[in-house]
């Protein structure tokens, strides 16, 4: 190969909507959010494994706690990560299948 012949590029690939403007911050906003909403979850299922265990023992205060959680809170945030889970496996098989 001489310095005169340039080797073949790919051709670059336009930047995702996500990386500028409003997109941008929104999905980082987005992503910020189910971050948190997944740690939130984790919390929760640590504190009623915990509260269980102490109900066992005749501490009932943390379970009763959970309990009064449970509806406000703990099940928005389980529903907002199966809707989160949902979007991003359709978003996935709808990106592989546009690409050939």
């Amino acid at each position: 190969m001489t310095g005169s012949q340039a080797k073949p590029t790919a051709p670059s690939s336009p930047a995702p909507p996500a990386a500028n403007g409003l997109w941008g911050t929104l999905k980082q906003l987005l992503d910020r959010l189910l971050v948190v909403n997944v740690f939130l979850v984790i919390g929760a299922a640590l504190w009623f494994v915990l509260a269980v265990v102490l109900e066992g023992q005749g501490r009932g205060g943390p379970l009763q706690a959970f309990q009064s959680l449970w509806e406000p809170l703990i099940m928005p945030a389980l529903g907002l990560l199966m809707a989160a889970a949902l979007l991003s496996g359709i978003l996935g098989w709808w990106q592989r299948r546009e690409q050939p």
